[in-house]
């Protein structure tokens, strides 16, 4: 993996429609999701919204422990599909990652450096623990591939470098082999998996050398420059990690695709692991036996005083 090329700042429009369908009537459907691309350093969100069908009978919104927008609904008659419709536009502009600042530091600096700081202590309780998807029962075989991929000494931006490029290199990408429930365990043993497995497995080895990290969720450019191949995981919603340096900054990088984020890269919510920040996820009360799920993703490149003709985007774009 090379240092992440510095990209200008861009726009996207950022469209994702989830669809349920029943063969037989949900007389009651509980949903919870993160529908909402949130402003970080990196991102300006300039417009959204969240078109819903059925119009709920109840709808909230409010911002979780991590500062993520968390939507709620609920229906309370009976409907044979669901469709949550979600429209962005965001301005992205992700900094080139500086290599020689970060490599300051080696792992074992970097360790002690964040455990020392009463300022990172927070950081440290909520991304620097195990959570309910990033647990190892079988250590030793964590530490075994630990081995095959960082040296000891090893700068700090460098063996991040090397945990992205070594995870890409060792395990295949293969959608429909694992699910949510799929452990890191599991996945040091199958090697292979998509983008949250991924994710799950580079933050397991993070923290296990006191490095807290954060699984990011959000979306990356749909399509690909002339020229360019596309990346991984560019058709559905994306995750990758964001590490925390001994200065207090997050570096974000994307083990499914070898490389530091850059400006193709869109951020919805972070949090523990997947379980904190699924898309949508809920309860419902039917007969059905099954249902039928159909997910869409497109992000395009927009120009910045481009206004987009959709239906639930109202907001002013012209900031």
């Amino acid at each position: 993996m090379q240092r992440t090329e510095h990209l200008e700042p861009r726009r996207y429009f950022v469209k994702h429609r989830t669809r349920y369908d029943y063969p037989e009537p949900v007389t009651v459907c509980y949903e919870r999701g993160f529908l909402t691309p949130r402003d970080t350093p990196s991102q300006r969100v300039v417009a959204e919204d969240v078109g819903i069908t059925p119009e709920p009978l109840l709808r909230t919104r409010h911002l979780d422990r991590f500062g993520n927008a968390s939507h709620f609904l609920e229906i309370h008659f009976p409907h044979t599909h669901l469709e949550v419709v979600k429209e962005a536009v965001v301005d992205v502009a992700w900094p080139a990652v500086d290599m020689t600042f970060l490599n300051r530091w080696t792992l074992a600096t970097a360790r002690r450096a964040l455990a020392d700081s009463t300022a990172l202590r927070l950081d440290r309780a909520m991304f620097g623990l195990p959570s309910r998807q990033v647990r190892v029962a079988a250590r030793e075989r964590l530490d075994a591939y630990i081995e095959t991929i960082l040296e000891p000494g090893l700068g700090f931006g460098d063996a991040l470098t090397e945990l992205t490029r070594g995870i890409r290199r060792d395990f295949a990408y293969r959608p429909g082999v694992t699910s949510v429930r799929t452990t890191v365990d599991e996945l040091l043993e199958r090697r292979e998996g998509v983008c949250q497995d991924f994710t799950h497995v580079g933050i397991a080895i993070l923290r296990s050398l006191g490095i807290p990290a954060r699984y990011v969720s959000g979306y990356i450019e749909t399509a690909p420059p002339p020229g360019k191949e596309k990346l991984e995981g560019s058709d559905a919603s994306h995750a990758w990690i964001s590490a925390e340096a001994p200065d207090g900054s997050w570096i974000d990088l994307d083990p499914t695709n070898g490389q530091f984020a850059d400006s193709r890269y869109i951020v919805t919510a972070w949090g523990r692991d997947f379980a904190d920040v699924s898309p949508l996820r809920g309860v419902v009360e039917t007969e059905a036996p099954s249902s039928e799920l159909r997910v869409g993703v497109d992000v395009i490149p927009m120009t910045v005083d481009e206004i987009p003709q959709v239906s639930v985007t109202k907001l002013n774009l012209s900031s």
